[in-house]
């Protein structure tokens, strides 16, 4: 079946998919189950990645990066997809924790973090989320209380992405306890800070191979210059700025992985022989894959288009909530679907559809759960 090309590719983007094929094919694919094992990608994988420029592909080159735009980053998170791999955090380093450097970070803060960023010598994280606290980032009790010219540090956080191995962190903290949202700040903690430390690498149902972890930080002290930005208490407001863009990483995600889903198993019905003919030659099997097909191309067209507004700086928050809730709800169901034409062997961790099964769950949850994308659409309606 033709792939539709999106809209928003080009030339450039073309030879950045052959490398980033390219690259996942000799340093990711074959490495899979290790990770999965070890429950994080090698360290060295960042530097690599560095090395040949798929780091921070879309920050400007002054600082280190690669001077594109959320389209580079697309790409490599679809040929990220088509290895069905979620060990590695790249999209959250590149496409997150780096546009909160680039957008509110001092000059001071973007010379010193982003060139290391790009080059894989720094990993970078962001802590949001506490045991006590999900998606309601006003909540946070995690506290950085400013001590004459530095911040001391209390509090606790989990599910955190590149956890294990971040060496700088985005903490999602309290700089006025007494206030909600215009209490919150975020700062800068490097991994060496005397008093910070990693718990486990936390043991899910799927996503084996992503280091997410606890993170613990106990008058952990940091110089006041590592507020992010220049003025305590716009941290849910930043929040607020940089998660659209999150949200729709998570969208363009799935949706890449309904069509890799698609791929697999049209692959294997037509290979795979039952009653002595191939599996795809049920007429059960072919309505399953063509409603499949069909809609993974209804979502690629939406994606495309957030993509497309999101280019021009025209991406809404509630369409990019329709789109987080919607394509990540479609992608479990196809998920499932698909797995379900495989039989028995679709039970199997070595088959790829058994990962992209379990994996896609969570999809449902991180980045805002899908009822919180919910209430933020019938908000504007």
């Amino acid at each position: 079946m033709a792939a539709n090309r999106s809209s928003w590719m080009n030339e450039d983007l073309d030879a950045l998919r052959d490398l980033a094929r390219a690259f996942m094919a000799k340093e990711l694919a074959p490495n899979i189950d290790k990770y999965r094992e070890q429950h994080h990608v090698d360290r060295d994988l960042w530097n690599k990645a560095g090395e040949v420029g798929l780091l921070c592909l879309s920050i400007p080159e002054e600082y280190g990066g690669g001077g594109g735009t959320f389209a580079h980053e697309a790409v490599l998170m679809e040929e990220q997809a088509r290895a069905v791999d979620t060990s590695w955090g790249v999209s959250l380093h590149n496409g997150i924790v780096a546009h909160y450097l680039l957008a509110y970070g001092t000059e001071e803060q973007k010379k010193q973090w982003l060139p290391k960023m790009a080059s894989g010598e720094v990993v970078g994280a962001i802590a949001m989320t506490e045991p006590g606290t999900g998606s309601d980032l006003q909540a946070v009790k995690a506290k950085a209380i400013r001590d004459g010219d530095e911040y001391v540090i209390n509090g606790s956080k989990t599910f955190i992405t590149n956890g294990a191995q971040a060496d700088l962190i985005i903490v999602v903290a309290k700089t006025d306890p007494t206030q909600g949202a215009s209490g919150v700040s975020l700062v800068l903690v490097e991994a060496d800070r005397e008093g910070f430390r990693r718990g486990r690498v936390l043991d899910k149902i799927g996503q084996k191979g992503q280091d997410t972890s606890e993170l613990f930080f106990e008058d952990v002290r940091v110089p006041v210059s590592n507020l992010l930005g220049t003025q305590e208490g716009q941290g849910f407001v930043q929040l607020m700025q940089q998660l659209p863009q999150e949200r729709l990483i998570v969208a363009h995600g799935a949706v890449a992985g309904m069509e890799v889903a698609l791929e697999h198993t049209l692959r294997y019905t037509k290979e795979r022989e039952a009653f002595g003919r191939p599996v795809f030659g049920f007429q059960n099997t072919k309505f399953k894959l063509a409603e499949v097909a069909t809609e993974a191309r209804i979502a690629r067209v939406f994606i495309d288009d957030c993509i497309e507004k999101h280019l021009r700086g025209e991406l809404d928050i509630p369409t990019v909530a329709m789109a987080k809730w919607w394509c990540t709800d479609k992608a479990m169901q196809i998920a499932d679907t698909c797995l379900q034409l495989f039989g028995g062997y679709g039970y199997m961790n070595e088959y790829p559809i058994a990962r992209m099964w379990v994996d896609n769950r969570v999809q449902l949850i991180y980045a805002g759960t899908n009822e919180i994308m919910k209430e933020i659409i019938a908000r504007s309606l």
